[in-house]
């Protein structure tokens, strides 16, 4: 039987039978290299490395076949023809019950993937397997044996969560990470856990691919954000974290086999009351384009329990976006910012403050509204009004709201933007002659001597 395989088409599949088959009988490629083939390196299953260490197996989950591979090779490094590469797999408990897949038309260098399909491997067995170039009639040495167990059955049952100082489903002071105990429940199998603050688990990346299609196996329990390896297989783990917000928290939990095969997901509870700090300007109204100092000031209780350390400034909708910078905090938690109010349609801040433990408090928000348009007068064409005619020109006055004006941009109905400069006085006045009645309209915003674009003002009016 043979098969293509998935998404990768250099990797064709070739089912030859059990012990006793010749291995010329095999299939080599069209076109055979002319070098010594080489024994394949970089042996990979499942995306995993290969262990060559009957007594520490990988463990792989095999309803959707296993993935094997390796990097076939000849002895001419300059020699680019085909090869093949053979596959054989046992059951260590039976090494006579041997099967064979090849990937046939390999290049050099390159992985060449086969399948070891499902139905040949049982849950709960033990396998080794083995890789070998051919190149025509000829083959290489057998690699070292790999060792893989299937385990296609996933933990019985949920983990228990528990946490010594926040108690589930009760309001907690904030201000201290929540320790977690992470327990298998149970399970046998459970070699670590997954957990989140979202409630969605994300799927387990156990590779990455580099040059020539080369596994990079990664260790989901590096990302300790996320995962944590038990204590002893079926034990449990103890992690502290810091909830991402105040108020009503979840831990969402599952645990994971050898495999990474996931349990069912469970959730811990809780409430931790809101811990922002304090915002004071030393101009309780500022207006466009005054500078002003910020004081911060952590929540007390929070303070009680590690000391602040540093604050998060977050503005929103400046002029050139929004945009968030770090600020010390003294000793005694306090700092104090220097802040030009600048937003186009008001300023609007976001703070939250760090803990010499970890703690991100809530955040406390500080908003101040303005408006920046310019407006716009007429005697001919009033606003929202009626006046002039076709052919009768009108004066367009546009004054500032804020200071520090410099121009200003305008387009009647679809012309193109002009652009005006402004007096002294941070006024400008332009002359237009509509060429019809009815409805029509002026757009226009103010820029500034620092070159910030003002919030736009439409004026609408109609042509008698």
């Amino acid at each position: 039987m043979t098969k293509s395989f998935g998404a990768r088409p250099r990797a064709v599949l070739a089912l030859l039978g059990t012990l006793g088959l010749s291995l010329a009988a095999a299939v080599s490629p069209a076109s055979a290299a002319g070098g010594t083939p080489t024994t394949p390196t970089q042996l990979f299953n499942g995306n995993r490395n290969c262990s060559t260490d009957a007594d520490r197996p990988t463990y792989l989950w095999a309803r959707n076949n296993v993935v094997v591979e390796g990097i076939p090779g000849t002895a001419d490094p300059d020699d680019n023809s085909l090869v093949g590469v053979r596959y054989q797999v046992w059951p260590v408990a039976d090494p006579s019950h041997t099967e064979t897949v090849t990937h046939d038309r390999a290049t050099p260098e390159d992985e060449a993937r086969s399948l070891l399909p499902n139905d040949m491997l049982a849950d709960g067995q033990t396998y080794a397997w083995r890789a070998q170039t051919v190149a025509g009639d000829a083959a290489s040495d057998w690699s070292v044996p790999c060792y893989v167990t299937i385990d296609d059955t996933s933990p019985a049952s949920t983990p228990t969560i528990t946490s010594p100082n926040y108690p589930p489903n009760q309001w907690n002071q904030g201000g201290d990470p929540v320790r977690f105990t992470l327990s298998a429940n149970g399970a046998d199998d459970v070699a670590g856990f997954q957990y989140s603050w979202t409630g969605s688990l994300e799927s387990i990346v156990l590779a990455d691919f580099g040059d020539h299609g080369i596994p990079q196996p990664r260790d989901p329990y590096a990302d300790q954000t996320h995962f944590v390896r038990a204590d002893a297989l079926g034990g449990s783990a103890t992690v502290s974290l810091v909830p991402p917000y105040g108020g009503a928290a979840t831990l969402w939990v599952r645990s994971l086999d050898r495999a990474f095969s996931p349990s069912e997901t469970t959730s811990y509870r809780f409430y931790v009351s809101p811990t922002p700090p304090t915002i004071t300007p030393a101009d309780p109204s500022p207006e466009f384009g005054d500078t002003t100092t910020f004081t911060l000031r952590p929540d007390a209780a929070l303070q009680s329990r590690s000391p602040v350390v540093s604050y998060s400034v977050h503005t929103i909708n400046g002029p050139d976006g929004d945009k968030t910078f770090d600020v010390p905090a003294t000793a005694d938690g306090t700092a104090t910012t220097e802040l030009t109010i600048d937003g186009i349609i008001g300023e609007h801040l976001s703070v939250t403050s760090r803990s010499a433990n970890g703690w991100l408090s809530d955040a406390a928000f500080w908003d101040i509204d303005y408006d920046t348009t310019p407006t716009v007068a007429s005697e001919v064409y009033p606003e929202n009004g009626s006046g002039g005619g076709a052919g009768v020109p009108g004066t367009f006055t546009f004054t500032p709201k804020v200071k520090g004006v410099v121009s200003y941009t305008y387009t009647f109905d679809t012309e193109p933007e002009v652009t005006v400069a402004a007096g002294a006085d941070g006024t400008a006045s332009v002359d237009w002659t509509p060429d019809s009645k009815g409805s029509h309209g002026v757009q226009v915003y103010a820029t500034t001597r620092t070159g910030i674009q003002l919030a736009l003002y439409a004026y609408d009016f109609t042509v008698d």
